[in-house]
């Protein structure tokens, strides 16, 4: 049977807590999937009972990020090991209900080409959380929706399917944090394609710390944000622009 969907986790010295995470994924998801666990460094603590879980688990792969440090690379790392036509991005601090992957992975097979697991539409909500960074990301999803029509009142989270043929398409040139995001669902709006979103509720994770690091990414959710207003382009022309690097990862 061919694999429906990649689920790529980046991760950075989780240890032991990633075995739940594995675990809520594994128990939740019905299509036929693989689980990517994309890590920067060969220490990291995450490695080692990854390592012990697919032993047990042939569905679980552990994936070294060379592109480059940080969440961003760690995610087109992610893509580019990816086995399937799909692949949606969760994190492994527990905050995503990975019962809503099999349902954002089906919209991408019928024709969507980013869906979005959405906490700010009607059915969805976010709990906890830092309340700066939750007004930014809310203020940011519901004018792009409202505005900038670009199919979801979320375009900040993470937690999106999205089909890989487009990205190939388009491509990704994010280096910063998670903007990545944001970036294909500016990009799918440039083109014309057609986003979707499901509400999801999003918990704040139970344990260890956030790595998310507002100061350092936000001019680059600045530049894909602004590059979501605009007229129709074609692919070639979508790909070529970059904004630049940015500082930090």
């Amino acid at each position: 049977m061919s694999l429906a969907v990649s689920v790529v986790i980046p991760v950075y010295n989780e240890g032991e807590a990633i075995i739940p995470c594995l675990d809520r994924i594994t128990d939740a998801v019905k299509m036929p999937f693989e689980i990517l666990v994309v890590h920067d460094f060969p220490e990291d603590t995450t490695v080692e009972p990854t390592l012990r879980y697919a032993e047990k688990d042939s569905r679980v792969r552990v994936v070294l990020n060379e592109l480059g440090r940080g969440p961003a690379f760690a995610i087109r790392a992610g893509f580019e090991a990816a086995s399937a036509p799909v692949a949606v991005v969760t994190m492994a601090d527990g905050s995503d209900d990975p019962h809503a992957i099999d349902p954002l992975a089906r919209l991408v097979e019928r024709g969507v080409v980013v869906a979005a697991a959405s906490r700010y539409m009607s059915g969805g909500s976010q709990v906890g959380g830092p309340f700066f960074k939750n007004l930014m990301s809310r203020m940011a999803g519901l004018t792009l929706a409202w505005f900038a029509r670009v199919g979801t009142h979320d375009a900040t989270n993470s937690f999106k399917a999205y089909d890989l043929e487009f990205i190939r398409e388009v491509g990704v040139c994010s280096d910063t944090g998670f903007t990545i995001g944001l970036e294909l669902v500016a990009k799918a709006r440039r083109a014309r394609r057609k986003v979707a979103e499901i509400p999801t509720i999003w918990l704040d994770r139970a344990f260890g710390e956030s790595n998310f690091k507002v100061r350092a990414w936000l001019p680059a959710y600045l530049q894909w944000y602004r590059f979501a207003y605009g007229p129709k382009l074609g692919p070639e022309a979508i790909r070529s622009f970059n904004p630049g690097p940015t500082k930090g990862v």
